[in-house]
């Protein structure tokens, strides 16, 4: 079974605490409700206490174009995916001539050729890599990324890949939508990349890591309003339905163990949950769904207050602090995230020492 190597995050430039967020669209929207105070209070109930943003947060007061945006998004993409990348490379003493295919995952901006591309002209890969850019998948990505990543293994178990995600949501932030769609997804929504090297069963390699044994994918049919992006003349606006957290207390369970019996587990085997925290009222209906204490979702709590809700790189910031501070080999763990569509996608994970 494929395994995970290593996972490298690399934060956006610009370092934002929420309460200062908050005051930025106090200024903004203040005039449009006569109840600001009471809905500026999801910047504090929301347990986000920090971020990252690809632009100053005075760029945020001013009118900016679709063009000027999108151009934003692909400069700092290119920028923060290569230093994502190039880290990884480096902490796992990997060259750019043993990559052989090359997943990238974002949403949040457009461009053709695709970043994947870009990056590695800038870091001078060689010109043979096979690259599979994905679009589309919103916070479903960094899971979804892993799971094709390792149907890619399946195939050419002597083959190294590359999962790079890289969300710049904070530039799609519109200043004249005074819809509360627009102001919860202003105090989530941040910025971030991460880079993760796989291998297939016949790459030697001495390190703990995590082996994947199987992937799930749903489809909720008919569920497109649940979750996206409208795309009009100033950018992206983000769709964000509020019937999100009730539908993974109903949805999710059944997806859940559906995934479980394929795979003869219980809940009670998850040693590890990797979940992507969408944001806290998402994480209390995990909780509820699965009958999980506090504790269990603790590490995804702990990527949502220092860093917001990155969309796709999210869960692999989760999954990168669980590897590093907390898995020990024969541990069991359950990677899930949700996305638009509605969709959902899972991942079962076992530790152990890859010694062949």
């Amino acid at each position: 079974m494929p395994y995970i190597e290593h996972v490298a995050t690399q934060n956006a430039p610009y370092p934002v605490p929420q309460k200062e967020t908050a005051e930025v669209v106090r200024n903004l929207f203040g005039r449009h409700f006569s109840d600001i105070d009471r809905l500026l209070k999801v910047f504090d109930s929301g347990q986000i206490k920090n971020r990252y943003f690809a632009a100053p947060i005075q760029w945020f007061e001013e009118e900016h174009g679709l063009a000027e945006k999108n151009a934003l998004y692909i400069k700092e993409s290119v920028d923060m995916g290569s230093k994502a990348v190039r880290q990884c490379l480096e902490e796992t003493e990997t060259s750019a001539d043993e990559v052989d295919a090359f997943f990238m995952i974002s949403s949040s901006g457009m461009a053709t050729p695709t970043i994947d591309a870009r990056i590695m002209n800038e870091l001078g890969f060689p010109s043979h890599i096979k690259r599979i850019p994905l679009w589309g998948l919103g916070c479903a990505g960094g899971a979804s990324g892993l799971s094709r990543a390792h149907e890619f293994l399946l195939a050419y178990p002597r083959a190294k890949v590359l999962v790079l995600c890289i969300e710049l949501c904070s530039l799609t932030f519109q200043r004249n939508d005074t819809s509360k769609s627009n102001l919860i997804g202003t105090s989530l929504f941040a910025d971030g990349s991460a880079c993760v090297l796989m291998t297939g069963d016949e790459v030697k390699t001495l390190r703990n890591c995590p082996r994947i044994i199987d992937c799930h994918s749903t489809l909720m049919p008919h569920s497109e309003e649940v979750m996206g992006w409208d795309v009009m003349d100033e950018g992206l606006h983000v769709v964000f339905s509020r019937d999100i957290p009730s539908i993974i207390e109903s949805w999710l369970k059944p997806n859940v163990e559906e995934f479980l019996t394929q795979l003869h587990k219980e809940t009670s085997d998850i040693d590890h949950f990797v979940a992507h925290p969408g944001g806290r009222k998402v994480l209390q209906a995990y909780e509820k769904a699965l009958g999980f204490s506090e504790e269990k979702t603790r590490p995804s709590r702990e990527v949502l207050k220092y860093h917001g809700n990155m969309s796709s790189p999210t869960v692999l910031y989760v999954l990168k602090d669980i590897i590093e501070k907390e898995a020990e080999p024969g541990e069991e763990g359950l990677v899930t995230a949700l996305g638009p569509g509605f969709s959902s996608e899972m991942l079962w994970l076992e530790w152990g020492e890859k010694t062949e």
